[in-house]
Protein backbone atom coordinates (compact mmCIF):
# COMPACT_ATOMS: atom_id res chain seq x y z
CA UNK A 1 0.00 0.00 0.00
CA UNK A 2 3.09 2.42 0.74
CA UNK A 3 4.29 1.76 -2.54
CA UNK A 4 1.28 2.07 -4.05
CA UNK A 5 0.49 5.45 -3.12
CA UNK A 6 4.29 6.93 -2.98
CA UNK A 7 4.63 5.73 -6.68
CA UNK A 8 1.09 7.12 -7.32
CA UNK A 9 2.10 10.75 -5.66
CA UNK A 10 5.03 11.00 -7.39
CA UNK A 11 3.90 10.05 -11.05
CA UNK A 12 0.98 12.89 -10.49
CA UNK A 13 3.83 15.32 -9.20
CA UNK A 14 5.79 14.40 -12.79
CA UNK A 15 2.75 14.74 -15.18
CA UNK A 16 2.26 18.28 -13.11
CA UNK A 17 5.38 19.76 -13.85
CA UNK A 18 5.32 18.51 -17.54
CA UNK A 19 1.60 19.79 -17.64
CA UNK A 20 2.30 23.28 -19.49
CA UNK A 21 0.66 23.29 -22.99
CA UNK A 22 -0.43 19.77 -22.31
CA UNK A 23 1.61 16.23 -22.35
CA UNK A 24 2.40 15.60 -26.30
CA UNK A 25 5.14 12.79 -27.01
CA UNK A 26 8.01 13.67 -25.52
CA UNK A 27 6.34 14.25 -22.32
CA UNK A 28 4.96 10.48 -22.75
CA UNK A 29 8.00 9.12 -23.19
CA UNK A 30 9.09 11.12 -19.82
CA UNK A 31 6.75 9.93 -18.12
CA UNK A 32 6.79 6.09 -19.48
CA UNK A 33 10.69 6.20 -18.52
CA UNK A 34 9.94 8.02 -15.36
CA UNK A 35 7.62 5.17 -14.05
CA UNK A 36 10.68 2.78 -15.34
CA UNK A 37 12.81 4.12 -13.03
CA UNK A 38 10.60 4.47 -9.55
CA UNK A 39 10.42 1.26 -8.37
CA UNK A 40 13.70 0.84 -7.27
CA UNK A 41 13.72 4.14 -5.86
CA UNK A 42 10.85 4.17 -4.00
CA UNK A 43 11.19 0.50 -2.65
CA UNK A 44 14.93 1.70 -1.09
CA UNK A 45 12.65 4.88 0.43
CA UNK A 46 10.55 2.70 1.79
CA UNK A 47 12.99 0.54 3.21
CA UNK A 48 14.75 3.47 4.58
CA UNK A 49 11.66 4.97 6.34
CA UNK A 50 10.89 1.41 7.77
CA UNK A 51 14.93 1.39 9.06
CA UNK A 52 15.34 4.30 10.71
CA UNK A 53 11.73 3.88 12.86
CA UNK A 54 13.03 0.49 13.48
CA UNK A 55 16.69 2.01 14.71
CA UNK A 56 15.73 4.90 16.76
CA UNK A 57 12.47 3.11 18.34
CA UNK A 58 13.41 -0.31 19.09
CA UNK A 59 15.97 -1.81 21.85
CA UNK A 60 17.14 -4.32 19.07
CA UNK A 61 16.54 -4.26 15.85
CA UNK A 62 17.78 -7.49 14.91
CA UNK A 63 14.77 -9.04 17.53
CA UNK A 64 12.87 -6.74 16.07
CA UNK A 65 12.92 -8.17 12.36
CA UNK A 66 13.68 -11.75 13.57
CA UNK A 67 13.24 -12.67 16.95
CA UNK A 68 14.63 -16.20 16.70
CA UNK A 69 18.04 -14.61 16.29
CA UNK A 70 17.50 -13.01 19.97
CA UNK A 71 16.82 -16.00 21.76
CA UNK A 72 20.38 -17.42 21.10
CA UNK A 73 22.71 -17.08 23.94
CA UNK A 74 25.86 -17.72 22.22
CA UNK A 75 27.51 -20.98 24.18
CA UNK A 76 25.02 -23.19 22.45
CA UNK A 77 26.78 -26.36 21.22
CA UNK A 78 27.17 -27.16 17.77
CA UNK A 79 25.35 -30.77 17.05
CA UNK A 80 25.84 -29.84 13.21
CA UNK A 81 27.91 -31.03 10.88
CA UNK A 82 29.06 -27.65 8.44
CA UNK A 83 30.52 -27.59 5.33
CA UNK A 84 32.58 -24.23 4.71
CA UNK A 85 32.68 -23.82 0.57
CA UNK A 86 34.97 -21.68 -0.66
CA UNK A 87 34.52 -20.78 -4.37
CA UNK A 88 37.51 -19.78 -5.92
CA UNK A 89 38.46 -19.32 -9.57
CA UNK A 90 41.95 -17.75 -10.66
CA UNK A 91 42.55 -15.94 -7.47
CA UNK A 92 45.54 -15.07 -5.91
CA UNK A 93 46.23 -17.24 -3.21
CA UNK A 94 47.64 -15.78 -0.57
CA UNK A 95 44.96 -13.41 -0.34
CA UNK A 96 42.63 -16.56 0.08
CA UNK A 97 44.62 -18.31 2.38
CA UNK A 98 45.02 -15.10 4.42
CA UNK A 99 41.42 -14.34 4.80
CA UNK A 100 40.61 -17.97 5.51
CA UNK A 101 42.46 -18.72 8.38
CA UNK A 102 41.88 -16.46 10.84
CA UNK A 103 38.18 -18.12 10.30
CA UNK A 104 39.68 -21.52 11.06
CA UNK A 105 41.99 -20.66 14.15
CA UNK A 106 38.82 -18.96 15.81
CA UNK A 107 36.51 -22.35 14.90
CA UNK A 108 39.72 -24.45 16.47
CA UNK A 109 39.85 -22.45 19.90
CA UNK A 110 36.29 -22.85 20.49
CA UNK A 111 36.65 -26.14 20.93
CA UNK A 112 33.79 -26.74 17.61
CA UNK A 113 36.22 -27.09 14.95
CA UNK A 114 35.63 -31.33 14.66
CA UNK A 115 32.24 -30.31 13.59
CA UNK A 116 33.60 -28.56 10.57
CA UNK A 117 35.28 -29.59 7.16
CA UNK A 118 36.49 -27.04 4.74
CA UNK A 119 35.98 -27.48 0.80
CA UNK A 120 37.95 -25.33 -1.47
CA UNK A 121 35.77 -25.86 -4.73
CA UNK A 122 37.86 -24.37 -7.91
CA UNK A 123 36.64 -23.41 -11.08
CA UNK A 124 40.00 -22.07 -11.94
CA UNK A 125 40.77 -21.87 -15.39
CA UNK A 126 44.36 -20.76 -15.56
CA UNK A 127 46.90 -23.60 -15.23
CA UNK A 128 49.59 -21.57 -13.13
CA UNK A 129 47.17 -20.37 -10.97
CA UNK A 130 45.66 -24.12 -10.44
CA UNK A 131 49.20 -25.53 -10.21
CA UNK A 132 49.78 -22.73 -7.10
CA UNK A 133 46.44 -23.72 -5.92
CA UNK A 134 47.25 -27.02 -5.62
CA UNK A 135 50.85 -26.16 -3.64
CA UNK A 136 48.83 -23.97 -1.03
CA UNK A 137 46.14 -25.74 -0.30
CA UNK A 138 47.98 -28.62 0.47
CA UNK A 139 50.28 -26.95 2.94
CA UNK A 140 47.25 -25.51 4.41
CA UNK A 141 45.52 -28.84 4.72
CA UNK A 142 49.04 -30.06 6.56
CA UNK A 143 48.42 -27.15 8.81
CA UNK A 144 44.69 -27.66 9.85
CA UNK A 145 43.55 -31.34 8.87
CA UNK A 146 44.15 -32.89 12.20
CA UNK A 147 41.79 -30.23 13.71
CA UNK A 148 39.29 -29.65 10.40
CA UNK A 149 39.03 -32.04 7.63
CA UNK A 150 40.19 -30.35 4.46
CA UNK A 151 39.10 -31.15 0.82
CA UNK A 152 40.45 -29.18 -2.25
CA UNK A 153 38.91 -30.04 -5.65
CA UNK A 154 39.16 -28.12 -8.69
CA UNK A 155 36.76 -28.51 -12.24
CA UNK A 156 38.72 -28.39 -15.49
CA UNK A 157 35.16 -27.12 -16.94
CA UNK A 158 32.69 -24.95 -15.02
CA UNK A 159 29.90 -25.95 -16.25
CA UNK A 160 27.18 -23.79 -14.52
CA UNK A 161 29.82 -21.14 -13.08
CA UNK A 162 29.36 -20.79 -9.20
CA UNK A 163 26.02 -22.18 -8.86
CA UNK A 164 27.38 -25.54 -11.06
CA UNK A 165 30.65 -25.56 -9.05
CA UNK A 166 28.02 -25.67 -5.77
CA UNK A 167 25.95 -28.55 -7.05
CA UNK A 168 28.78 -30.43 -7.57
CA UNK A 169 29.93 -30.37 -4.31
CA UNK A 170 25.97 -31.39 -3.70
CA UNK A 171 25.94 -34.07 -5.78
CA UNK A 172 29.40 -35.45 -4.09
CA UNK A 173 29.56 -34.55 -0.76
CA UNK A 174 26.63 -33.14 0.18
CA UNK A 175 24.75 -36.06 2.03
CA UNK A 176 27.55 -35.80 4.51
CA UNK A 177 26.74 -32.38 6.24
CA UNK A 178 23.29 -30.96 7.47
CA UNK A 179 24.62 -26.72 6.55
CA UNK A 180 26.66 -25.27 4.40
CA UNK A 181 28.69 -21.96 4.85
CA UNK A 182 29.16 -20.16 1.81
CA UNK A 183 32.17 -17.59 0.96
CA UNK A 184 33.63 -16.32 -2.27
CA UNK A 185 37.05 -15.59 -2.70
CA UNK A 186 37.53 -12.52 -0.85
CA UNK A 187 35.12 -13.56 1.95
CA UNK A 188 36.10 -12.97 5.75
CA UNK A 189 33.76 -14.07 8.46
CA UNK A 190 35.23 -14.73 11.68
CA UNK A 191 34.47 -17.41 13.60
CA UNK A 192 31.92 -15.88 16.05
CA UNK A 193 30.20 -14.78 13.30
CA UNK A 194 30.04 -18.57 11.69
CA UNK A 195 29.56 -19.90 15.07
CA UNK A 196 26.50 -17.57 15.32
CA UNK A 197 24.96 -18.33 12.17
CA UNK A 198 24.90 -22.17 12.61
CA UNK A 199 23.50 -21.74 16.24
CA UNK A 200 20.64 -19.95 14.82
CA UNK A 201 19.90 -22.37 11.67
CA UNK A 202 20.18 -25.01 14.50
CA UNK A 203 17.36 -23.66 16.58
CA UNK A 204 15.23 -23.28 13.78
CA UNK A 205 15.08 -26.22 11.60
CA UNK A 206 12.66 -24.53 8.83
CA UNK A 207 14.86 -22.46 8.44
CA UNK A 208 16.80 -22.97 4.78
CA UNK A 209 18.92 -20.11 4.38
CA UNK A 210 20.39 -17.30 6.49
CA UNK A 211 22.04 -14.80 5.04
CA UNK A 212 24.52 -12.43 7.06
CA UNK A 213 25.07 -9.23 6.23
CA UNK A 214 27.88 -8.22 4.10
CA UNK A 215 30.06 -5.36 4.57
CA UNK A 216 33.50 -3.97 2.83
CA UNK A 217 36.96 -4.47 4.22
CA UNK A 218 38.95 -1.50 4.75
CA UNK A 219 40.80 -0.96 1.73
CA UNK A 220 43.68 1.93 0.41
CA UNK A 221 41.90 2.68 -2.72
CA UNK A 222 39.92 5.91 -2.81
CA UNK A 223 37.26 4.39 -4.94
CA UNK A 224 37.01 1.42 -2.95
CA UNK A 225 36.75 3.55 0.02
CA UNK A 226 34.10 6.16 -0.71
CA UNK A 227 32.08 3.47 -2.38
CA UNK A 228 32.22 1.12 1.15
CA UNK A 229 31.73 4.07 2.91
CA UNK A 230 28.61 4.95 1.03
CA UNK A 231 27.21 1.24 0.79
CA UNK A 232 27.94 0.74 4.74
CA UNK A 233 25.34 4.04 5.16
CA UNK A 234 23.06 2.29 2.73
CA UNK A 235 22.99 -1.16 3.67
CA UNK A 236 22.26 -0.92 7.74
CA UNK A 237 18.45 1.04 7.19
CA UNK A 238 17.98 -0.38 3.50
CA UNK A 239 18.54 -4.34 5.39
CA UNK A 240 16.67 -3.54 8.24
CA UNK A 241 13.96 -2.01 6.49
CA UNK A 242 13.67 -4.37 3.77
CA UNK A 243 14.22 -7.48 6.49
CA UNK A 244 11.18 -6.06 8.27
CA UNK A 245 8.78 -6.61 5.78
CA UNK A 246 10.39 -9.32 3.68
CA UNK A 247 10.32 -11.44 6.90
CA UNK A 248 10.64 -14.90 5.87
CA UNK A 249 10.80 -14.62 2.31
CA UNK A 250 14.41 -12.87 2.42
CA UNK A 251 17.28 -12.63 0.08
CA UNK A 252 20.29 -14.83 -0.20
CA UNK A 253 23.77 -13.01 -1.90
CA UNK A 254 25.57 -16.30 -2.65
CA UNK A 255 27.89 -16.03 0.27
CA UNK A 256 28.50 -15.39 3.95
CA UNK A 257 25.28 -17.38 5.03
CA UNK A 258 24.15 -20.81 5.53
CA UNK A 259 22.00 -22.89 3.39
CA UNK A 260 20.22 -26.36 4.89
CA UNK A 261 22.07 -28.72 2.64
CA UNK A 262 19.33 -31.30 2.07
CA UNK A 263 16.39 -28.81 1.07
CA UNK A 264 18.92 -26.93 -0.61
CA UNK A 265 19.92 -30.02 -2.88
CA UNK A 266 16.01 -31.29 -3.46
CA UNK A 267 14.81 -28.07 -3.83
CA UNK A 268 17.26 -25.61 -5.55
CA UNK A 269 18.57 -27.09 -8.17
CA UNK A 270 18.79 -24.36 -11.09
CA UNK A 271 16.78 -25.04 -14.31
CA UNK A 272 19.02 -24.72 -17.52
CA UNK A 273 17.75 -22.02 -20.13
CA UNK A 274 17.73 -22.64 -23.50
CA UNK A 275 18.46 -19.52 -25.81
CA UNK A 276 16.94 -18.68 -29.53
CA UNK A 277 19.76 -20.20 -30.63
CA UNK A 278 19.29 -23.67 -29.40
CA UNK A 279 22.46 -23.19 -27.09
CA UNK A 280 21.61 -24.08 -23.32
CA UNK A 281 22.71 -21.35 -20.93
CA UNK A 282 23.39 -21.80 -17.37
CA UNK A 283 22.02 -18.63 -14.70
CA UNK A 284 25.00 -15.94 -13.85
CA UNK A 285 23.30 -14.57 -10.67
CA UNK A 286 21.99 -17.77 -9.04
CA UNK A 287 21.47 -16.40 -5.27
CA UNK A 288 18.51 -14.95 -5.57
CA UNK A 289 16.37 -18.00 -7.93
CA UNK A 290 17.77 -19.77 -4.94
CA UNK A 291 16.30 -17.80 -2.25
CA UNK A 292 13.00 -18.18 -4.58
CA UNK A 293 13.13 -21.72 -4.71
CA UNK A 294 14.05 -22.59 -0.78
CA UNK A 295 10.80 -20.02 0.25
CA UNK A 296 8.87 -22.06 -2.00
CA UNK A 297 9.59 -25.34 -0.73
CA UNK A 298 8.61 -24.34 2.56
CA UNK A 299 11.67 -22.77 4.06
CA UNK A 300 12.09 -19.62 5.19
CA UNK A 301 14.93 -17.94 3.82
CA UNK A 302 16.15 -14.68 6.67
CA UNK A 303 18.70 -11.79 6.78
CA UNK A 304 20.69 -11.21 9.65
CA UNK A 305 21.10 -7.61 9.49
CA UNK A 306 23.93 -7.00 11.75
CA UNK A 307 27.47 -5.56 10.44
CA UNK A 308 29.83 -7.67 12.22
CA UNK A 309 29.17 -10.98 10.08
CA UNK A 310 31.16 -10.63 7.35
CA UNK A 311 32.77 -8.30 5.27
CA UNK A 312 34.07 -8.69 1.44
CA UNK A 313 36.92 -6.65 -0.80
CA UNK A 314 35.31 -4.56 -3.45
CA UNK A 315 36.78 -3.43 -7.13
CA UNK A 316 39.84 -1.05 -6.75
CA UNK A 317 38.90 1.03 -9.77
CA UNK A 318 35.96 2.34 -11.71
CA UNK A 319 37.03 -0.02 -14.99
CA UNK A 320 36.86 -3.37 -12.15
CA UNK A 321 33.26 -2.19 -10.72
CA UNK A 322 31.98 -2.10 -13.96
CA UNK A 323 33.29 -5.19 -15.07
CA UNK A 324 31.96 -7.08 -12.28
CA UNK A 325 28.10 -4.74 -12.79
CA UNK A 326 27.80 -6.42 -16.29
CA UNK A 327 28.38 -9.89 -14.90
CA UNK A 328 25.54 -8.64 -12.52
CA UNK A 329 23.52 -7.35 -15.11
CA UNK A 330 23.49 -10.15 -17.42
CA UNK A 331 22.38 -12.12 -14.56
CA UNK A 332 19.79 -10.71 -13.19
CA UNK A 333 18.12 -10.24 -16.93
CA UNK A 334 17.89 -13.65 -17.01
CA UNK A 335 15.35 -13.76 -14.28
CA UNK A 336 12.58 -12.70 -16.18
CA UNK A 337 12.70 -16.42 -17.24
CA UNK A 338 11.64 -17.52 -13.86
CA UNK A 339 8.68 -14.98 -12.74
CA UNK A 340 6.36 -17.48 -13.85
CA UNK A 341 7.76 -20.45 -11.99
CA UNK A 342 4.91 -22.36 -9.83
CA UNK A 343 5.20 -22.44 -6.33
CA UNK A 344 6.57 -18.61 -5.88
CA UNK A 345 5.84 -16.13 -3.22
CA UNK A 346 4.36 -13.46 -4.08
CA UNK A 347 7.49 -11.39 -2.56
CA UNK A 348 10.04 -13.93 -4.17
CA UNK A 349 8.40 -12.40 -7.51
CA UNK A 350 8.35 -9.11 -6.62
CA UNK A 351 12.58 -9.59 -5.52
CA UNK A 352 12.86 -11.51 -8.99
CA UNK A 353 11.16 -8.14 -10.65
CA UNK A 354 12.98 -5.68 -8.44
CA UNK A 355 16.35 -7.12 -9.32
CA UNK A 356 15.51 -7.04 -13.05
CA UNK A 357 14.19 -3.20 -12.68
CA UNK A 358 17.88 -2.91 -11.07
CA UNK A 359 19.20 -2.49 -14.40
CA UNK A 360 16.32 -1.99 -16.87
CA UNK A 361 15.99 1.25 -14.73
CA UNK A 362 19.44 2.27 -16.43
CA UNK A 363 18.59 2.97 -20.24
CA UNK A 364 15.53 4.84 -18.56
CA UNK A 365 17.34 7.32 -16.71
CA UNK A 366 19.31 8.16 -19.72
CA UNK A 367 16.28 8.46 -22.28
CA UNK A 368 14.65 10.77 -19.25
CA UNK A 369 18.21 13.01 -19.45
CA UNK A 370 17.87 12.88 -23.90
CA UNK A 371 13.92 13.37 -23.59
CA UNK A 372 14.63 16.15 -20.96
CA UNK A 373 17.31 17.79 -22.87
CA UNK A 374 15.44 18.05 -26.30
CA UNK A 375 12.13 19.45 -24.58
CA UNK A 376 14.06 22.32 -22.86
CA UNK A 377 16.05 22.84 -26.20
CA UNK A 378 13.18 23.02 -28.41
CA UNK A 379 11.25 25.98 -26.45
CA UNK A 380 12.51 29.11 -25.72
CA UNK A 381 10.89 29.57 -22.48
CA UNK A 382 11.40 26.86 -20.18
CA UNK A 383 8.26 27.34 -18.30
CA UNK A 384 6.58 26.34 -21.49
CA UNK A 385 7.88 23.07 -20.90
CA UNK A 386 7.93 22.12 -17.30
CA UNK A 387 6.41 24.12 -14.09
CA UNK A 388 9.14 25.56 -11.86
CA UNK A 389 6.88 24.76 -8.68
CA UNK A 390 6.14 21.48 -9.65
CA UNK A 391 9.53 20.89 -11.25
CA UNK A 392 11.42 21.79 -8.34
CA UNK A 393 9.06 20.05 -5.68
CA UNK A 394 9.84 16.39 -8.10
CA UNK A 395 13.68 17.08 -7.70
CA UNK A 396 14.04 17.19 -4.19
CA UNK A 397 11.25 14.10 -3.66
CA UNK A 398 13.48 12.11 -6.27
CA UNK A 399 16.82 13.17 -4.49
CA UNK A 400 15.40 12.69 -1.05
CA UNK A 401 14.14 9.02 -1.51
CA UNK A 402 17.51 8.25 -4.05
CA UNK A 403 19.50 8.91 -0.73
CA UNK A 404 17.36 8.00 1.51
CA UNK A 405 18.87 4.60 2.66
CA UNK A 406 22.45 6.79 3.74
CA UNK A 407 20.21 9.32 4.88
CA UNK A 408 18.03 7.37 7.70
CA UNK A 409 21.86 5.62 8.42
CA UNK A 410 22.85 9.35 8.66
CA UNK A 411 20.71 10.11 11.14
CA UNK A 412 20.95 7.25 13.29
CA UNK A 413 24.79 7.31 13.37
CA UNK A 414 24.65 11.08 14.39
CA UNK A 415 22.38 10.59 17.29
CA UNK A 416 24.46 7.94 18.97
CA UNK A 417 27.58 9.08 20.34
CA UNK A 418 29.57 6.19 20.01
CA UNK A 419 28.49 5.59 16.28
CA UNK A 420 29.99 8.97 15.85
CA UNK A 421 33.59 8.12 17.12
CA UNK A 422 33.24 4.63 15.22
CA UNK A 423 33.24 6.99 11.98
CA UNK A 424 36.14 9.10 12.81
CA UNK A 425 33.92 11.81 14.80
CA UNK A 426 30.82 14.25 13.78
CA UNK A 427 33.12 16.29 11.61
CA UNK A 428 34.87 13.61 9.78
CA UNK A 429 31.80 11.69 8.93
CA UNK A 430 29.77 14.61 7.70
CA UNK A 431 32.61 15.46 5.82
CA UNK A 432 32.73 12.17 4.39
CA UNK A 433 29.04 12.29 3.69
CA UNK A 434 29.19 15.36 1.57
CA UNK A 435 31.93 13.48 -0.50
CA UNK A 436 30.59 10.50 -0.92
CA UNK A 437 27.27 11.99 -2.14
CA UNK A 438 29.01 13.90 -5.37
CA UNK A 439 30.47 11.02 -6.02
CA UNK A 440 27.91 9.11 -6.04
CA UNK A 441 25.89 11.51 -8.03
CA UNK A 442 29.12 11.27 -10.60
CA UNK A 443 29.31 7.18 -10.29
CA UNK A 444 25.17 6.19 -10.94
CA UNK A 445 25.37 8.08 -14.44
CA UNK A 446 28.26 6.72 -15.49
CA UNK A 447 27.45 3.09 -14.66
CA UNK A 448 23.91 3.23 -15.85
CA UNK A 449 25.81 4.16 -19.80
CA UNK A 450 27.49 1.12 -19.23
CA UNK A 451 24.36 -0.96 -18.60
CA UNK A 452 22.73 0.65 -21.40
CA UNK A 453 25.03 0.02 -24.02
CA UNK A 454 25.90 -4.28 -22.58
CA UNK A 455 21.65 -4.28 -22.71
CA UNK A 456 21.40 -3.20 -25.92
CA UNK A 457 24.70 -5.44 -26.91
CA UNK A 458 22.65 -8.40 -25.16
CA UNK A 459 20.00 -8.18 -27.47
CA UNK A 460 22.71 -9.40 -30.42
CA UNK A 461 24.26 -12.29 -28.59
CA UNK A 462 26.58 -10.37 -26.24
CA UNK A 463 27.70 -12.29 -22.99
CA UNK A 464 30.11 -12.01 -20.01
CA UNK A 465 31.99 -14.68 -18.47
CA UNK A 466 32.62 -15.50 -14.97
CA UNK A 467 36.42 -14.80 -14.59
CA UNK A 468 38.51 -14.11 -12.02
CA UNK A 469 38.61 -10.85 -10.61
CA UNK A 470 41.41 -7.71 -10.00
CA UNK A 471 41.60 -6.97 -6.18
CA UNK A 472 44.63 -5.25 -5.95
CA UNK A 473 44.27 -1.63 -6.25
CA UNK A 474 46.44 0.01 -9.40
CA UNK A 475 46.55 3.01 -11.32
CA UNK A 476 44.20 3.31 -14.36
CA UNK A 477 45.67 5.21 -17.14
CA UNK A 478 44.52 7.48 -20.13
CA UNK A 479 44.95 4.77 -22.73
CA UNK A 480 42.55 2.06 -20.55
CA UNK A 481 40.34 4.79 -19.13
CA UNK A 482 39.56 6.00 -22.85
CA UNK A 483 39.07 2.57 -24.35
CA UNK A 484 37.02 1.60 -21.82
CA UNK A 485 35.15 5.10 -21.12
CA UNK A 486 34.84 7.10 -24.04
CA UNK A 487 31.45 6.80 -24.74
CA UNK A 488 30.15 7.55 -21.22
CA UNK A 489 32.20 10.92 -21.91
CA UNK A 490 30.56 11.23 -25.53
CA UNK A 491 26.98 11.14 -24.07
CA UNK A 492 27.66 13.45 -21.14
CA UNK A 493 29.12 16.25 -23.58
CA UNK A 494 27.11 15.49 -26.10
CA UNK A 495 23.62 16.20 -23.56
CA UNK A 496 26.14 19.01 -21.62
CA UNK A 497 26.89 20.57 -25.08
CA UNK A 498 22.94 20.69 -26.48
CA UNK A 499 21.39 22.74 -23.16
CA UNK A 500 24.91 25.01 -23.14
CA UNK A 501 23.75 26.62 -26.41
CA UNK A 502 20.24 25.99 -26.45
CA UNK A 503 19.24 26.14 -22.75
CA UNK A 504 21.42 27.27 -20.59
CA UNK A 505 18.84 27.94 -17.51
CA UNK A 506 18.68 23.99 -17.83
CA UNK A 507 21.57 23.27 -17.63
CA UNK A 508 22.52 22.86 -13.44
CA UNK A 509 19.69 20.61 -13.42
CA UNK A 510 20.74 18.18 -16.52
CA UNK A 511 24.61 17.89 -14.65
CA UNK A 512 22.94 16.17 -11.82
CA UNK A 513 23.16 13.10 -14.80
CA UNK A 514 25.47 14.52 -17.12
CA UNK A 515 28.30 15.27 -15.34
CA UNK A 516 29.46 11.65 -13.80
CA UNK A 517 29.63 10.31 -18.03
CA UNK A 518 31.50 13.90 -19.17
CA UNK A 519 33.80 13.59 -16.28
CA UNK A 520 34.09 9.36 -16.35
CA UNK A 521 37.63 9.34 -17.84
CA UNK A 522 39.31 12.10 -15.10
CA UNK A 523 36.87 10.70 -12.64
CA UNK A 524 38.26 6.54 -13.26
CA UNK A 525 41.99 7.62 -13.20
CA UNK A 526 42.11 10.00 -10.11
CA UNK A 527 39.74 7.44 -8.20
CA UNK A 528 42.40 4.61 -8.66
CA UNK A 529 45.38 6.86 -8.22
CA UNK A 530 47.18 4.74 -5.69
CA UNK A 531 48.49 8.15 -4.07
CA UNK A 532 45.24 9.44 -3.69
CA UNK A 533 44.21 6.21 -2.10
CA UNK A 534 46.91 6.00 0.97
CA UNK A 535 46.80 9.84 1.59
CA UNK A 536 42.53 9.26 1.64
CA UNK A 537 43.49 6.05 4.18
CA UNK A 538 45.64 8.69 6.41
CA UNK A 539 43.13 11.32 6.23
CA UNK A 540 40.67 9.70 7.34
CA UNK A 541 38.24 9.96 3.82
CA UNK A 542 36.12 6.90 3.72
CA UNK A 543 36.44 6.02 7.23
CA UNK A 544 34.96 2.69 7.93
CA UNK A 545 34.16 1.58 11.94
CA UNK A 546 36.81 -1.42 11.35
CA UNK A 547 39.47 1.28 11.10
CA UNK A 548 38.49 3.35 14.71
CA UNK A 549 38.32 0.39 16.41
CA UNK A 550 39.91 -2.88 14.15
CA UNK A 551 38.61 -6.39 15.84
CA UNK A 552 41.45 -8.55 16.70
CA UNK A 553 41.17 -10.99 13.68
CA UNK A 554 41.18 -8.18 11.22
CA UNK A 555 44.66 -7.63 12.41
CA UNK A 556 45.61 -10.68 11.21
CA UNK A 557 44.94 -9.73 7.76
CA UNK A 558 47.30 -6.88 7.69
CA UNK A 559 45.14 -4.91 6.18
CA UNK A 560 47.78 -1.57 4.78
CA UNK A 561 44.20 0.30 5.61
CA UNK A 562 44.36 -0.35 9.19
CA UNK A 563 47.96 0.51 9.49
CA UNK A 564 47.83 3.87 8.26
CA UNK A 565 44.34 4.35 10.06
CA UNK A 566 46.21 4.10 12.79
CA UNK A 567 47.89 6.89 12.70
CA UNK A 568 45.90 9.20 12.54
CA UNK A 569 44.38 11.09 15.33
CA UNK A 570 41.63 9.69 17.40
CA UNK A 571 38.70 12.24 17.69
CA UNK A 572 37.87 13.32 21.44
CA UNK A 573 34.13 12.25 22.81
CA UNK A 574 31.72 14.58 21.83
Amino acid sequence: MLFVLVMAAVLWLAALALSPGGLDVIDLVLLACFTLTLPWTVVGFLNAVIGLCIMRFTRNPTAAVFPAAAGIRGDDPITSSVAILLCIRDEPIDRVIRNLEPMLAGLDASGHGSCFHLYVLSDSKDEQCAAREDVAFARLASRWSARIPMTYRRRVVNTGFKAGNIREFCERWGHRHDLAVTLDADSFMTADAVLRLVRIMQAEPRLGILQGMVVGLPSVSAFARIFQFGMRLGMRSYTIGSAWWQADCGPYWGHNAVLRLKPFIDHCRLPVMSGADGVQRHVLSHDQIEAALMRAAGYDVRVLPEEDLGWEENPPTLIEFIRRDLRWCQGNMQYWRFLALPRLKPTSRVQLLLAILMFAGSPAWLAMLVCGAIGAARVEDPARFMRADAGCALLTCVLIMWFAPKLASVIDILLRPDQRQKFGGAGCFIANVVLEALYSILLCPIVWVSHTIFLAALLFGREVGWGGQVRDGHAVSLRVALRNLWPQTLFGLAVIGLLARAQPAALPYALLLAAGPALAIPFAMLTAWPRLGRLCARLGIGRLPEETAPRPELHALSLPALEMAAAVPRPSPA
